[in-house]
């Protein structure tokens, strides 16, 4: 860039800083700026437009179309130039307006008698804030200084756009962060809780956009940058020495690489030289990359762009001096907000000083989803933007059972939430009433109800929800939460406080499920193109017999003569069972010819979350000591419906008739050769799913400890014999989900009784 160029891009900064200074209202400071710009550009008009609302832009500010435009002229997302500009975050440069596809002609504003046009996007790490528009009489393509120039204008507008230096007493210009925002997301963990934002990685707050001296700032930008870059040799060298593993390596290498880039820096230069402060052009690249990451389609290239936002973060925390730790001290009844979190950083919080969980990513499945229900705490993910929009301190109320985040809520939602917490605690009060009660239903069947869990900390809620036993205890959270493989003698000493935590009821162990989207962070990823049907769970154990043997020693030491329960996860033939249970027996041989203690007694079972488990052979069902149905993984196969997918996952209902006959047809053949079987997973703790269950036979369901007292409550008051029957004629009808009818019979039959 030449020199006369970048010091009347510095010039205008300059004049922009002086007018940001003054002690005018926020709708004066808009009107000066769009003055200098058009005065510095050489054009007749400079406009700003601003967001209202997420689909709606505002012309905020003009010099050059008609002043009663102002706040009158408003246009979608979208629509017309300036609408495509904002959708797409991309420049529109042209000599013709009205000829370029798109174009829409705003009568109010004047703006016919303009051939010319140059819109940018003003956007502050990915988030749309506005556009910023040059129009001219003359038809000419700006040149790509001038575009330049205006982009780096439009930094400095995003960032005084987020310090709220346009904030005035008109409704359009009300301040960021300060009016109620809903946000719709997923359910990772059902549930609800009002409480106070707490943001995992703090906003860096940028105060001066602006630079005085260019050469001082590039001075920063290097030293900080050399400074990022050791660190990351340090990280490297750190991943090389503990784990060594090849394909862990290469990934930091390639985020060796990044940090090293030349043009990375050197862009970041030119926008220093441009009148930028040295954090500033680290989020204006920053920006860029974010939005480029959300348009690309390739996974690979997107997880590469997410590197170079992650460098950028540290980058900017390097300059500012803002780090995780800002002093705030953490507020009770915190809300935990973040874009991603993995679980040993999760796990660092603590269960009693979270009330709930939002983030921007995630699955149902992952880590935090994980934690989320053993703390059985409220779980939103793809809550969009949430984490950019919300501020520590911010009221928010979480509404894990229709996935609604509603951040500062006004008096109206404040008011019907608080009365839906309210029924609810009413209701766990009435719960609490049953804890020592049997789940024995008025035909006098008795459903065994046991809880699911994956700390040692859920162990507590064993006693307190009234649950009869642990029907599935995590393994997977202890390796998933630490840097490299945790020793055999740390995984016993973990089991046996499990196990003395449970004061003799039974708890059964689930050996190691990872894979899918549960890796290791020293783990070897697999480049899977469906990783849900690819190299997980016991395929991982019975491939790698060695870490499976150390689990299994583990085990059986930690129970110091007590009962050993123990399942394998994710079981699709005979063949894999059989194997596995060998390793079992295998195990127990060595430690007693070693001398350890052996368990009294030794159950080993199989997770069916397979369909093909089903139709195994019959010397399946007499081996296995017990079965239990993995629902989660079984309905997403039995459906072929990505329970991570929200387009498909919610078409098909657990209630559906081909699924509850397959449930039906499993409790048959486990009846054949009397093997106990349960079914564990999310839907055995709605209410109206676990009734259907225990009338298609199951007598014995697992879930989150929140779910006994309600599935306790309904079963007490149902006749299995009067629900089966309702139900096989609802089956015969011709209906695809027997849920109606189950429903309509629950109103007319069990309410009124």
């Amino acid at each position: 860039m030449a020199d006369p160029i970048e010091s009347e891009s510095r010039k205008l900064l300059g004049r922009l800083r002086e007018a940001l200074a003054e002690s005018s209202a926020g709708q004066a400071r808009l009107d000066r700026i769009t003055q200098l710009i058009a005065s510095s550009m050489q054009t007749e008009v400079c406009s700003i437009y601003l967001f209202r609302d997420e689909e709606t832009l505002e012309l905020c500010a003009t010099e050059g179309l008609k002043p009663d435009a102002v706040h009158q002229t408003r246009m979608r997302l979208g629509e017309g130039l300036v609408g495509r500009v904002a959708r797409t975050g991309k420049v529109i440069n042209t000599a013709d307006a009205p000829a370029t596809k798109g174009f829409r002609y705003m009568p109010e504003t004047g703006e016919e008698v303009y051939s010319s046009f140059c819109g940018v996007p003003i956007q502050r790490l990915g988030e749309r804030l506005g556009v910023l528009v040059v129009q001219s009489k003359e038809a000419r393509v700006f040149f790509e200084d001038e575009v330049y120039a205006l982009e780096v204008v439009a930094m400095v507008l995003a960032e005084m756009t987020e310090l709220g230096a346009f904030v005035g007493e008109g409704e359009a210009l009300r301040a960021r962060h300060t009016l109620p925002v809903m946000f719709r997301g997923s359910v990772g963990q059902e549930g609800v809780a009002e409480g106070y934002v707490w943001l995992h990685e703090p906003r860096v707050v940028i105060a001066n956009p602006i630079a005085d001296d260019p050469e001082i700032e590039t001075k920063r930008l290097r030293e900080a940058v050399d400074k990022l870059r050791m660190s990351v040799d340090d990280m490297l060298s750190s991943v090389s020495n503990e784990t060594a593993d090849k394909d862990q390596r290469e990934v930091m290498e390639a985020y060796r690489m990044f940090a090293n880039s030349r043009s990375w820096l050197r862009r970041m230069e030119e926008d220093i030289a441009a009148g930028l402060s040295a954090e500033a052009a680290v989020e204006k690249e920053q920006s860029a990359a974010r939005t480029r990451m959300s348009q690309v389609p390739d996974a690979y290239l997107r997880e590469r762009l997410h590197d170079l936002d992650d460098l950028s973060n540290r980058l900017l925390r390097i300059l500012t001096g803002q780090g995780r730790d800002t002093g705030a001290a953490l507020p009770d009844k915190a809300i935990l907000v973040a874009r991603n979190i993995g679980p040993a950083e999760l796990l660092d919080y603590g269960r009693e000083r979270l009330q709930g969980i939002v983030l921007e990513q995630g699955s149902v499945g992952s880590h935090a989803a994980i934690v989320a229900r053993a703390w059985a705490i409220p779980l939103i993910i793809h809550a969009a933007k949430v984490a950019t929009e919300a501020l520590n301190g911010d009221h928010v109320m979480v509404d894990g059972d229709q996935g609604l985040v509603h951040l500062r809520p006004d008096d109206t939602v404040v008011a019907a939430f608080r009365d839906k917490i309210a029924m609810q605690a009413k209701a766990q009060e009435r719960y609490s009433g049953l804890k020592s009660l049997p789940a024995q239903t008025k035909c006098g069947a008795v459903v065994a109800l046991h809880m699911n869990a994956g700390l040692i900390a859920d162990l507590p809620s064993l006693e307190n929800s009234g649950a009869e036993g642990v029907g599935l205890f995590r393994t997977e959270l202890q390796f998933l939460i630490r840097s490299k493989v945790p020793r055999r003698g740390e995984l016993a000493a973990i089991y046996t406080r499990v196990l003395d935590a449970a004061k003799g009821k039974p708890v059964v162990f689930r050996t190691l499920d990872i894979g899918s989207d549960k890796v290791l962070p020293y783990m070897k990823r697999e480049d899977e193109p469906n990783p849900a049907l690819g190299w997980r769970a016991i395929r991982v154990g019975l491939d790698k017999p060695g870490v499976m043997r150390m689990q299994l020693q583990a085990l059986i030491r930690a129970t110091k003569g007590r009962p050993l329960t123990v399942m394998f996860p994710f079981v699709a033939q005979f063949d894999e069972f059989k194997q596995a249970r060998e390793h079992v027996f295998s195990e127990l041989e060595r430690e007693k010819k070693l001398g350890h203690v052996l368990p009294e007694t030794v159950r080993v079972g199989a997770m069916l979350e397979t369909p093909s488990l089903a139709f195994a052979p019959r010397q399946f069902f007499e081996m296995a000591d017990f079965i239990s149905i993995g629902g989660n993984d079984l309905k997403q196969f039995f459906f072929a419906a990505d329970r991570e997918n929200e387009r498909v996952r919610r078409r098909y209902d657990t209630l559906n008739v081909s699924y509850l006959t397959f449930i039906e047809k499993i409790v048959e053949r486990c009846a054949e050769t009397s093997t106990p079987v349960s079914f564990c997973g999310e839907d055995a703790g709605r209410p109206i799913e676990a009734l259907c269950f225990a009338a298609m036979g199951l007598r014995a369901l697992s879930m989150r400890p929140a779910s006994i007292g309600p599935v306790k409550h309904l079963l007490r008051r149902v006749d299995l014999t009067e629900a089966k029957k309702m139900i096989d004629a609802s089956r015969e009808s011709g209906v695809q989900s027997v849920r109606g009818d189950v429903m309509e019979w629950l109103r007319t039959k069990v309410d009124r009784a």
